[in-house]
This record gives C-alpha cells, sequence and structure tokens, in this order.
C-alpha cells in the first residue's frame, strides 16, 4: 500500500469552513491517498508558545514552519494555507518533490493590489510575498526549523527563508498550484487556487472568481445520500 502523503493545513477559528472545504476539495480530487494535520494553535500549546503579531492576518502565520519538526525531519510533507480550493488531482503535485531541494514554493513575483484584505487586515508587502503559502518540504533537509528557531526567528526570517543556507536550496513549483485569486486573472487551468485576499465565505468576496466552486464543494461536503 502507498504511504499517505502527509498534507498541513493551517487552521484558523475565523475561517474554519475554509479548512474542510479544502481538504473535501483535495479528496475529492486525488487518486492517491492522504493524511491531514490542522496546524491548530490549540493542538500544539506545548510546542508553539509565541505571541501573535499585530499584522499577523491568521493563526498560522508561523505556526506554519513547524511542519519538518512536527514531521520528525522523514519524508516530504506538503504546507497548505486553509483558504484555498483544489481543481486538480494532488497526484501530480507530489510528483514534483525533487531531492536537490530543501523546500519547493511557487515563486511569485508580484505586488499586492490592495492595502487592506480580509476583516481589515493590512496586507503587508515584503520580499517572497506568499512564497510560504504552499511549501513542500524535504523535511530531513529542514533541521534549522526547530520549535525553538520558529518561536523566536522573525517574520522575515521564516518567511523569506533565511533559515536555509543558499537560495538555491528553494525550488520553483508552477505557479498553478498556488493561483493567487483577484491578484491573476481567472485561468482554466489552475490547479489550486487561493483566495488570499478573501474568500468567498466572507460577504465582500462571495463573487470572486472560482467563488461558485468554492459553494459547490461546500454543498458537496454537508450533503447527505439518502440511499
Amino acid at each position: 500500500m502507498t504511504e499517505p502523503f502527509d498534507i498541513y493545513i493551517g487552521y484558523d477559528a475565523k475561517e474554519i469552513v475554509a479548512y474542510h472545504t479544502l481538504c473535501q476539495s483535495i479528496v475529492d480530487k486525488s487518486s492517491v491517498p492522504v493524511r491531514f494535520t490542522p496546524i491548530c494553535l490549540r493542538n500544539i500549546a506545548g510546542i508553539f508558545n509565541r505571541e501573535r503579531a499585530a499584522i499577523q492576518s491568521t493563526e498560522f502565520s508561523f505556526s506554519r514552519f513547524l511542519v519538518p519538526y512536527l514531521s520528525k525531519y522523514r519524508g516530504w510533507s506538503l504546507f497548505l494555507d486553509c483558504d484555498m480550493l483544489a481543481r486538480h488531482d494532488f497526484a501530480e503535485l507530489f510528483s514534483l518533490c525533487n531531492e536537490m531541494y530543501s523546500v519547493m514554493v511557487c515563486k511569485h513575483d508580484y505586488v499586492p493590489k490592495d492595502s487592506v484584505k480580509f476583516l481589515g487586515h493590512i496586507q503587508t508587502r515584503y520580499e517572497k510575498k506568499n512564497w510560504s503559502s504552499v511549501m513542500l518540504f524535504n523535511n530531513a533537509r529542514c533541521k534549522k526549523l526547530t520549535a525553538t528557531y520558529v518561536n523566536t526567528a522573525t517574520g522575515l526570517e521564516l518567511h523569506q527563508f533565511k533559515w536555509l543556507d543558499d537560495e538555491n536550496e528553494i525550488g520553483a513549483l508552477p505557479l498553478e498550484w498556488n493561483w493567487l485569486v483577484g491578484e491573476y486573472p481567472f485561468q482554466e487551468a489552475a490547479k489550486l487556487v487561493h483566495f488570499t485576499r478573501g474568500g468567498p465565505y466572507f460577504d465582500g468576496y462571495k463573487n470572486c472568481d472560482y467563488a461558485n466552486e468554492w459553494f459547490s464543494m461546500v454543498q458537496q461536503m454537508t450533503s447527505v445520500r439518502q440511499s
């Protein structure tokens, strides 16, 4: 039997429906077994004790970097923000794992259109913005990401991958695997869409690109077959 691929997903109390809908969309599309772990602060209270910063828009802004530690630095693991929707078989994404790299990401090169995003959060701008929202970790090569380091490193040290010895350790994934809704134009070929400005579950984003697909997945997830 094929070992399930480990997928860690950021969990935020304000976006619970986003977490479960993303999981269902992955299950619905994937042809290989997967195993989900929510990065929920309540569950890692004995490991992650960093105080929340004013600029954080989600509860998992920094705790995401615990994935290699939680994976015991073995194999490959995937981290995803919760505000996403899978539109393609994740077997293809997993096939892109390349032992040459310590981590693999979509290398966005853009400036956010807005200064404020969902729930009034400030849209921070920094180099490598959104690279860390989808990360394929080659866990054995990420041993610098200890619990102590993740609790104490600066936000830019973490999100700009300064815990690596060389930027050449960062492999590139196709942008279709982290397609930024509202920042990029609608693309039918997008394989994993990211509602980075705000998900359809927020009033101001109910009509954004791919929202109809997201609501359809919610309906599928909450329906019960009678026979």
